[in-house]
């Protein structure tokens, strides 16, 4: 006797379509034909398209089938690289469950990168956006140090900094400016990479600095923009005088 498409496919538990698309990726052989042209599948096709199953459940990808399915160390080394991914797969998915339930519970929110779940709550939505465009453009370190910045951030200035409105005048900018400098003077001196981060992007510099600058002017307001400038400039003028170049010395004759 013998089954055709439909009724192979039923008895293996799956379906017509995926009996067809492993034909054309040449896992399953064709059956042969009956004179009135309909194919007649066998024992062994119920086997393989079984064996199949059974492989696909425990995670073998399509193209490592064959592999998987012969005996000898080829099989025994491609399980144990199928192993070590569905380990990773498997620490990835409880990582995100317990951020989920993490979420749930209201002790986090979901628009942060990997190791910014707890401290993400305490960020402005804009602070939040940049931090996941730096985790495209900066390495796994740098993201490190970023993270901790946050979380030693959370003085009144972030937070003035953060209200600042487009129409804030020129007294509040400067105040806010002043008052900010500091804090960003000794981020500046605690990751010198801040100013010099060749090494610590993922990208090229020009990427990295070209996406940067049109976050930031995207993200923040214009009153924002221009606090963190003046910041900048004081910040710099803090750092020259805490650290003073020798003067040259005259030539000696």
């Amino acid at each position: 006797m013998g089954w055709s498409t439909r009724e192979i496919a039923d008895l293996a538990g799956t379906t017509v379509n995926t009996v067809r698309h492993y034909h054309q990726v040449g896992l399953l052989e064709r059956p042969e034909r009956t004179s009135n042209g309909y194919k007649q599948y066998q024992v062994r096709h119920l086997v393989r398209l079984l064996k199949i199953r059974r492989l696909r459940d425990l995670g073998v990808p399509l193209d490592q089938i064959d592999e998987v399915a012969v005996d000898g160390d080829s099989s025994s080394e491609a399980l144990r690289a199928i192993d070590s991914d569905l380990r990773v797969s498997v620490e990835r998915l409880q990582r995100a469950r317990a951020e989920i339930q993490a979420i749930l519970h209201g002790a986090t929110v979901t628009d942060v990168p990997a190791g910014f779940e707890d401290v993400g709550a305490g960020m402005s939505e804009s602070d939040r956006s940049l931090v996941l465009i730096y985790s495209q453009l900066y390495s796994e370190d740098a993201m490190r140090d970023l993270r901790d910045m946050v979380e030693a951030d959370k003085d009144e200035v972030s937070a003035a900094l953060d209200a600042l409105t487009p129409d804030a005048d020129e007294s509040v900018r400067q105040e806010l400016a002043q008052r900010y400098a500091p804090t960003l003077a000794k981020l500046l001196k605690d990751y010198s990479w801040l100013s010099h981060p060749q090494g610590h992007v993922t990208k090229s510099a020009e990427v990295t600095e070209a996406t940067v600058i049109e976050s930031v002017k995207e993200l923040y307001n214009s009153a924002q923009r221009d606090v963190i400038v003046r910041a900048s400039i004081i910040a710099q003028d803090l750092l020259h005088r805490s650290n003073p170049q020798p003067e040259s010395q005259e030539p000696t004759h």
